[in-house]
């Protein structure tokens, strides 16, 4: 027996699961291999409304801003936790490589919903000031990389 990887889905497909979900509420543009979907996000229905574009370019990582409201402004000063841009705030959705996203898998049933999960864990993080949504945080631009030091023994 043989075990193929799945096929990747084309931004096509996307697009139609996209629009055919009515949990998908949004609007979208297909523009070759490129797919751009604007849909609207309310993790709670206490929860504010968030204004969210998903941008998918076939053979590439999906990646999801939030347009409205401004993220940065209603943290107050505090960098955003798990975003890979502070602005335009670029969030962190899954760790890339390690098979929590593939190419073959629906944006509608995963980038979308997790959106809206990262979303309710950013309110937590507005109150608390806790990240509760766990995952390895993406590395800050801003802070210098540094090489890793190789502790060796001493020879006495």
């Amino acid at each position: 027996m043989r075990f193929d990887t799945p096929r990747p889905l084309t931004a096509a497909q996307q697009y139609l699961a996209l629009r055919s979900n009515p949990s998908c509420e949004g609007r979208g543009r297909l523009r070759g291999n490129t797919l751009t979907w604007r849909f609207p996000v309310r993790p709670t229905p206490l929860s504010r409304r968030y204004s969210a574009r998903l941008e998918h370019r076939q053979g590439k990582s999906p990646q999801v801003y939030i347009e409205n409201p401004n993220l940065a402004a209603l943290a107050d000063g505090r960098r955003l936790p798990h975003v890979y841009d502070q602005s335009p705030t670029r969030l962190c959705l899954y760790l890339p490589g390690s098979g929590e996203f593939g190419a073959w898998m629906r944006l509608d049933q995963t980038i979308v919903p997790w959106t809206a999960l990262w979303l309710l864990y950013f309110e937590g993080w507005l109150l608390s000031g806790d990240w509760l949504g766990g995952g390895v945080h993406p590395p800050d631009p801003e802070t210098p990389r540094r090489r890793r030091q190789v502790e060796r023994p001493r020879r006495g």
